[in-house]
């Protein structure tokens, strides 16, 4: 495939080599290049119009507690199937009434077997705002995040130039979403902070070769301006974990696996809330 002009930051994303992250968002875009041809913006901006109100997820990740952001996530690449009996409604009430301040969805359909259906229906089930976690790029994906009732969205530094971030950005204000950032390195941080984002997430996992280091997380916190909420993504496993990363600085966490992967996620969360080590499988 020929390269093309978009690059994110000094990473070409079109490209048949390179990274996992390269190859995951290269798939992507072939997958959002379809789906725009399909179903126009125009299209959208109606379901918009005929959609849900927003849910607040700034507000609630601000609060003065253990604020996590339960995921559902049925698969990734690095794990493969996490859990097999899936089922995003069911999951989304039970996390709901075991604590959890908000969900993130996987809407992603080639590497984490999600779908925008999982997401609509786990937001139905609950009142939790729902964060929709995708490689979002375009800003037709930002309307197509509000037309399928989401509340919020993710955006990854390491896959957007400075003038897409600040873009998306203030596209999904102008919905009613406010996005969580992703960043990775002490560059992607300043990048977020320069392009306004109110809501930033370190993830512990590096996209690039999914290896997961809980170090970055206390590395990057100290950089992270006091207006902003700080959320910490990946690798979060203990009570323990969360307490010290509470006393770093960080105002809530987002937890997939630990959860997905446990027998019993709703007793996982409770447990991870409270008194110790969630189970794993």
């Amino acid at each position: 495939m020929q390269a093309t002009a978009f690059r994110a930051g000094q990473l070409s994303i079109e490209t048949k080599s390179g990274t996992i992250l390269d190859r995951m968002v290269e798939a992507r875009r072939g997958a959002v290049e379809h789906r725009k041809r399909v179903l126009p913006e125009a299209a959208l901006r109606l379901g918009v119009l005929k959609g849900t109100p927003v849910r607040d997820f700034s507000a609630t990740l601000a609060r003065n507690a253990v604020n996590i952001i339960a995921e559902l996530k049925k698969a990734s690449p690095s794990r493969g199937v996490i859990r097999e009996a899936f089922d995003p409604p069911g999951l989304a009430a039970d996390l709901e009434a075991s604590g959890a301040a908000a969900l993130s969805v996987l809407t992603e359909e080639e590497h984490f077997q999600g779908s925008l259906k999982d997401l609509r229906d786990a937001r139905k089930a609950v009142k939790l705002p729902v964060l929709r976690k995708d490689f979002i790029f375009d800003p037709w994906q930002v309307w197509e995040t509000r037309a399928n009732d989401a509340d919020s969205f993710l955006l990854i530094v390491a896959i957007l130039n400075d003038a897409q971030l600040r873009d998306l950005l203030e596209l999904g204000r102008g919905l009613g979403m406010e996005a969580l950032v992703e960043v990775h390195t002490n560059k992607e941080l300043r990048r977020a902070v320069d392009a306004g984002a109110r809501i930033i997430g370190v993830n512990n996992r590096d996209l690039k070769t999914l290896e997961v280091r809980m170090d970055t997380s206390y590395e990057l916190v100290e950089a992270i301006p006091d207006e902003c909420i700080a959320v910490s993504e990946s690798g979060l496993r203990t009570n323990d974990d969360l307490k010290k990363l509470r006393e770093a600085g960080f105002d809530a966490f987002l937890i997939g696996e630990q959860l997905m992967q446990s027998p019993d996620p709703a007793a996982a969360l409770r447990l991870l809330l409270r008194t110790g080590a969630a189970r794993s499988a």
